[in-house]
């Protein structure tokens, strides 16, 4: 009896092993330039060239904080990040203040004229035109407008390409919550809005997190429109990182510094917005 219970439970141990062991491996393999980029930031300029192997720090080379002091004193590095971050919170935001109420109209009511289904495709449809094919009317548009190089210029511009995101993701968390909910607060005598802001929006509002979390990440991180109508007050980080270029070449120890420093922020708000995630879905579900 115990033997043949053994024998059945062997195999899924087995498999599961081999599960974790992919993983683990896989996890190692895009880890690997996070940690390459660490250990690069942390070298002399001479180990970088010279250090073999993994680069082990005070293994493989005594590590070093000069090129961390030397970036984060400067003072192009510390206003290309105090940009970023400015921009890519406004934006975000921007684009959930937007986004959230066309998202519940989209799910909770139906249009005479058009489809909802077609409304949700237009949206969609916004992010498959290539953005390098809207450079040159954004350029005209804000030179016109006189925004060039300006917090405003790059807040509407990335708000307008991330908000079709906001709608569709959110569109589609307002259509799982149970419509009962706000039915009964409709015959409480609360209107449409006092529905939506009372009773779907505190539910809805893990998701909403969660996407902002996403939206921050694809501002963050965008490089074509910053380019282009960024040239000298607004520079953020990406193009701070394209700046570690100079004669000599490329300055690897100064460019593992500033890949971490603009690998830093998505990851610290990813494990904040982690915990109010499961926080927000365990209150949600005791409200409801």
């Amino acid at each position: 009896m115990h033997k043949n219970r053994g024998t059945r439970i062997q195999p899924k141990s087995i498999r599961y092993s081999l599960y974790s062991l992919l993983a683990v491996l896989v996890a190692m393999i895009f880890l690997f330039p996070i940690y390459w980029a660490f250990s690069t930031s942390l070298r002399n300029p001479i180990d970088t060239f010279t250090v073999s192997g993994l680069g082990i720090p005070f293994i493989h080379f005594e590590p070093t904080l000069d090129n961390w002091i030397d970036q984060l004193y400067t003072g192009e590095a510390r206003r290309a990040i105090g940009n970023s971050t400015i921009i890519a919170v406004s934006a975000s935001l921007l684009a959930l203040f937007l986004g959230t109420p066309a998202a519940y109209a989209l799910a909770r009511f139906r249009f005479k004229t058009i489809k909802n289904k077609d409304l949700t495709i237009w949206f969609l449809s916004q992010r498959v035109l290539p953005p390098v094919a809207t450079i040159v009317p954004f350029y005209l548009v804000m030179q016109t407008l006189g925004l060039l190089d300006t917090h405003l210029a790059l807040i509407l511009i990335n708000a307008t390409f991330v908000l079709p995101f906001v709608v569709v993701i959110v569109r589609q968390t307002f259509m799982d919550l149970p419509i009962e909910l706000e039915e009964a607060a409709l015959m409480d005598g609360a209107s449409y809005f006092g529905a939506f802001l009372k009773v779907a929006l505190p539910l809805a509002a893990p998701a909403i997190v969660a996407t902002g979390l996403i939206m921050f990440a694809f501002t963050w991180n965008e490089f074509l429109f910053a380019i282009t109508i960024s040239s000298k007050d607004v520079i953020t980080i990406p193009i701070h990182m394209a700046g570690a270029v100079d004669t000599r070449g490329v300055q690897f120890w100064f460019m593992a510094v500033r890949a971490m420093i603009a690998i830093a922020p998505p990851v610290l708000i990813a494990l904040l917005a982690q915990k109010y995630i499961v926080r927000g879905l365990t209150l949600g579900a005791v409200k409801g």
